[in-house]
C-alpha cells in the first residue's frame, strides 16, 4: 500500500520551487509529453513572425529568376494566407491549450494525476472565458509596458493566476483579473523573483544541449502551479498535499 505524507505548502521562492521539483519528480514521464504537445501546438504560431531585410530582398530577386513574377505572387498569396491562419490560430486555439495545460499543472501540484483530456477541456467548456481572459491580459500587460516598463512587469506578475483562475475555479475574465490582482497582493516579490531565476533555469536547460529545456520547462510550470495552490489556501491555513 503507497503511504501517503502530508507535507505542507507555503507560498514562498523556497516551497514553490520545491513543491514544484517534487511535482516533476512523481508525474515526469506525464508532464514530459504535455510539455511536447506544448511545443508542437505552439509550433505553427512561428509563421507569423517575418523578419524582412536587404537579405530578404535579395533572396526574392533570386527566386524571381527561377519562377518570375506571376510564381513571386503565389507565394506571397501564400504567404498572407499562412499569417492569417498563424493569427487566428494563436488567438482562438492555443490559448485554450495553454491553460488547460496549467490546470494539469495544478492538477499536479495537489497530487492528483494530470489527465489529458483536461488539455482540451476549454473547447467545450469556459471557451468564450478562456480567449476573452487571454486577451485580456495581453491587452493590460501590454498597456503596462507602453506605459513604462516597471509597470508592464507589475501588471504580469498580478495577472499571474489569470488562468488558473479561469479554469480552476471558471471565472470570468474581468473577475479572474480582479482575483488574480487580490490574491499577488503580497506575493508580488515572489512571483518576480521566480520569474528572474526561471529564466536562468531556461538558459541552463539551453545549454545542456536544448533537451534540458523540457525539464526545465516542467520544473517552472509546477512551481507556479505550487505557488498558486499555496496562495489560494492561504487564507484557511498553510496548503497541504498528499505525498508519497
Amino acid at each position: 500500500m503507497e503511504t501517503q505524507i502530508q507535507k505542507r505548502i507555503e507560498p514562498t521562492f523556497s516551497d514553490s520551487f520545491g513543491h514544484g521539483w517534487y511535482t516533476m519528480g512523481k508525474y515526469f514521464l506525464v508532464l514530459l509529453l504535455l510539455v511536447i504537445i506544448l511545443g508542437l501546438v505552439t509550433f505553427p504560431a512561428q509563421f507569423v513572425r517575418i523578419n524582412i531585410d536587404n537579405d530578404t530582398f535579395h533572396w526574392l530577386g533570386k527566386v524571381k529568376d527561377y519562377i518570375g513574377l506571376g510564381g513571386i505572387a503565389v507565394l506571397g498569396v501564400f504567404a498572407i494566407i499562412m499569417g492569417i491562419f498563424a493569427f487566428f490560430y494563436m488567438l482562438l486555439v492555443v490559448p485554450v491549450i495553454k491553460f488547460g495545460a496549467d490546470l494539469m499543472f495544478v492538477h499536479g501540484a495537489r497530487g492528483i494525476r494530470p489527465q489529458f483530456e483536461t488539455l482540451v477541456k476549454g473547447f467545450t467548456e469556459n471557451y468564450l472565458h478562456i480567449i476573452l481572459a487571454s486577451l485580456l491580459r495581453i491587452a493590460l500587460i501590454m498597456l503596462g509596458m507602453i506605459l513604462l516598463l516597471v509597470p508592464g512587469i507589475i501588471v504580469a506578475c498580478r495577472l499571474a493566476f489569470v488562468s488558473y483562475l479561469v479554469m480552476d475555479r471558471k471565472l470570468d475574465p474581468i473577475i479572474a483579473v480582479e482575483e488574480s490582482w487580490r490574491l499577488t497582493r503580497g506575493h508580488g516579490w515572489t512571483i518576480f523573483g521566480m520569474a528572474i531565476v526561471s529564466f536562468f533555469i531556461f538558459i541552463a536547460g539551453f545549454i545542456m544541449f536544448f533537451v534540458g529545456v523540457l525539464p526545465a520547462t516542467i520544473w517552472v510550470k509546477s512551481s507556479f502551479a505550487s505557488l498558486y495552490e499555496a496562495v489560494i489556501t492561504e487564507k484557511n491555513g498553510a496548503a497541504v498535499v498528499a505525498e508519497g
